[in-house]
């Protein structure tokens, strides 16, 4: 019976360290056989450069060891990273300070004084210090190659072969003092840790109390950088000469690129940690939104979505102060205000209709009427100094106005104007549907009431969609009901970067359509952020777990086009798979990537499920995003239109533009159902790549 051995990594692993903990114990042993032999007037023969050259290769197993551990690690928390480096260094620093309070004990003593035992101590502190130098180094590098580029990895890669070809650099017996081309290759060494140094995208990533952890384990770390140099290369006596003592242009290099990245990570991290504050609004900006979006679904009352709204506004722009006011049916006022009296109200009321410095900005949903404009007004005879006036549309009469104030001028950018207009407009949509169904269950009219909420739904979705010369787009969507479930929405991220996102709510009518609008909320706040694919899933599957009930989900695909790097990426969450034609290979094939619908498992387990894909596109390729209504759809016989109708469909059709390629779709749908009575809502996006 024969027996198969499996070499693992795991395997490698520990085969490294075995074999520097050996050549570790051959150098001391040389070294005590060496200082015997001076005792004895003998000359053993060994050359200087054998216990040189076998120390570096215990460097090299070591390298090689922590090069296989940390990637059998998973990396993705960078605190414990960091916490790792530290408890590294508090061993050594516990092994070295042991040593030093063991001689001090000691004293003068005939044991103080022996040299064998002043070889080992030597020994393994020299060999512990060098192990959490190369530990360290390999977490710097999991840190510097986070989001890598492949311009980064190049330069990584020429920076470590340089470190790694340093090793051997001893040999020479140059010294950094004495040695011109020590001192060049150091120096240029030195300046590619400085620029590797400055790659620190792990730290957008770490929330406010992260980032204080971070602080004082990267503090300690760097002072165990500082304790382990002096330990290595300045002697107690005769400092002023310690640069004679370097002769080791790899750990001396290990040292420079440490303290670089430790001094580097500390100042951003520090420079960040305001910012981790906005982000960390961001997400209750993307809360407030849905508790705007769910409010009706929660029995809450017109002032009650009205209080939102203004809390809300006031949190995500920072405002001073602000107020709202609703005119009823009764032509009566109801004022709902913070932290600003009634007699100031009056007074700033009075500023804001004389001012002239006011810039009016048009009402995205409004096409021509002036009521629903915004206007932004400066205000001088007051403690506030700037004026932001929303009105508030419901049921497409502007029903009241809310007013935001800033203790300094010009106190709201676009990007406040941004987040106000899209509170304002979700909870004008979340006033006209409590309205809605009141009406309709008090006075029996709830188609008519819902045709209203089916325009208001419409207005969610984009009328033009964003895109450059690089590709051209079209979308087409009718729902089942007088409302529906179906979502898309296009998001520019730069000026050759769009998100792009189709979604499908489970279920029909307006439960379907609030979920929606929902989504469309949260999509708009998380794209903001210019998230990868996988993030953005995960945010927004973090954000609708709060605010879906049990028994709903939405299934959805979010795209990231890149028109400069000609590349697609995008996840899937359990939505219907993409139609993809290759214009090269003239044939079209459905992405079969997996994922897991948004709000089916509501804990941090659904990272694992998210799965990230990247596709590269040329001119003439297309890609068709769908709802299951469209490829569900049945005949007569109770068959459905399918996946393979559709791809046949596609590449007969593919040298048509996406208007085209749109209607014959929809056409040969209706044409095979044999009616246009739908079962559920159909949706359908077309891009075509220029």
């Amino acid at each position: 019976m024969s027996i198969s051995f499996k070499l693992t990594p795991k395997f490698y692993m520990r085969l490294s360290m075995v074999l520097a903990l050996l050549i570790w114990l051959i150098v001391s042993l040389i070294d005590v056989l060496q200082l015997l032999a001076v005792r004895s007037g003998v000359d053993l023969g060994i050359s200087r450069e054998i216990p040189i050259l076998l120390y570096d290769f215990f460097y090299v197993f070591i390298i090689i060891y922590y090069r296989l551990r940390i990637k059998e690690e998973d990396g993705g928390n960078f605190v414990d990273l960091l916490w790792r480096v530290f408890a590294t260094g508090l061993v050594t620093t516990i092994i070295s300070l042991g040593f030093k309070l063991f001689y001090s004990s000691i004293g003068d003593s005939a044991l103080g004084q022996n040299e064998f035992l002043r070889i080992f101590t030597h020994g393994v502190n020299t060999a512990v210090i060098s192990i959490f130098l190369i530990s360290t180094f390999t977490v710097w590098k999991k840190l510097i190659l986070y989001q890598k580029s492949r311009r980064l990895v190049v330069y990584w890669n020429a920076f470590e072969a340089l470190v790694i070809a340093s090793i051997f650099f001893n040999i020479t017996g140059f010294t950094l003092r004495e040695s011109l081309v020590f001192q060049i290759v150091f120096i240029l060494m030195a300046i590619m840790a400085i620029v590797l140094s400055g790659n620190l995208k792990w730290v957008a990533y770490l929330n406010f109390k992260q980032k204080w952890k971070a602080i004082l384990l990267i503090v300690l770390i760097t002072i165990y950088v500082f304790y382990f140099f002096a330990e290595l290369y300045v002697p107690p006596s005769e400092s002023a000469a310690w640069l004679n003592s370097i002769d080791n242009l790899f750990i001396i290099t290990l040292f420079t690129f440490l303290l670089f990245y430790s001094v580097f990570s500390l100042l951003v991290i520090l420079f960040n940690l305001p910012t981790s504050s906005v982000f960390e609004r961001k997400m209750e900006e993307a809360i407030n939104f849905q508790r705007l979006s769910q409010s009706i679904q929660t029995g809450e009352t017109e002032e009650q979505i009205f209080d939102i709204l203004l809390t809300s506004s006031m949190n995500a722009v920072y405002a001073d102060a602000g107020w709202i006011e609703v005119s009823n049916e009764e032509t009566s006022t109801q004022f709902i205000n913070r932290n600003i009296s009634r007699e100031s109200i009056n007074k700033i009321k009075e500023q804001i209709f004389s001012s002239r410095s006011r810039t009016v900005m048009k009402n995205p949903l409004s096409n021509s009427n002036s009521e629903t404009d915004r206007v932004l007004v400066t205000l001088k005879r007051s403690n506030f100094k700037s004026v932001f006036v929303v009105p508030l549309t419901v049921q497409n009469k502007v029903s009241g106005f809310m007013y935001l104030l800033n203790e300094v001028s010009d106190g709201f950018n676009k990007e406040m104007i941004n987040i106000i207009n899209t509170f304002a407009s979700q909870a004008s949509v979340s006033i006209e549907n409590f309205k809605l169904m009141g009406e309709a269950i008090s006075n029996e009219r709830y188609k008519e009431e819902l045709d209203i909420a089916k325009r208001v739904q419409r207005a969610l979705l984009p009328e033009v969609l964003d895109h450059d010369e690089s590709f051209s787009i079209h979308a087409f969507t009718i729902a089942a009901a007088e409302v529906g479930g179906d979502y898309y929405d296009t998001f520019k991220l730069s000026d050759h970067k769009f998100a792009i996102v189709i979604g499908d709510v489970s279920g029909k009518g307006t439960s379907a359509a609030f979920h929606m609008s929902q989504m469309k909320g949260i999509f708009q706040s998380l794209a903001q952020m210019d998230l990868p694919a996988d993030e953005f899933l995960f945010r927004a599957n973090k954000a609708l777990s709060q605010c879906l009930e049990r028994t709903s989900f939405i299934t959805l695909t979010y795209f990231i086009l890149d028109t400069k790097s000609k590349k697609l990426e995008f996840s899937r969450a359990g939505h219907c798979p993409t139609l993809y034609y290759d214009k090269s290979k003239k044939a079209a094939e459905y992405f079969q990537n997996k994922g897991l619908g948004l709000g089916i498992l509501r804990n941090d387990g659904f990272r694992k499920f998210i799965h990230v894909n990247e596709l590269e596109f040329e001119k003439d390729d297309i890609l068709v995003l769908y709802t299951d209504g469209i490829s569900e759809a049945t005949n007569a016989k109770g068959e459905e239109f399918g996946f393979d109708r559709m791809k046949t469909l596609l590449e007969k059709n593919a040298h048509y533009d996406p208007v085209m390629i749109q209607k014959i779709f929809i056409s040969k749908l209706y044409e095979f159902c044999g009616t246009k009575d739908l079962n559920d809502d159909y949706t359908m996006v077309v891009i075509k790549f220029d």
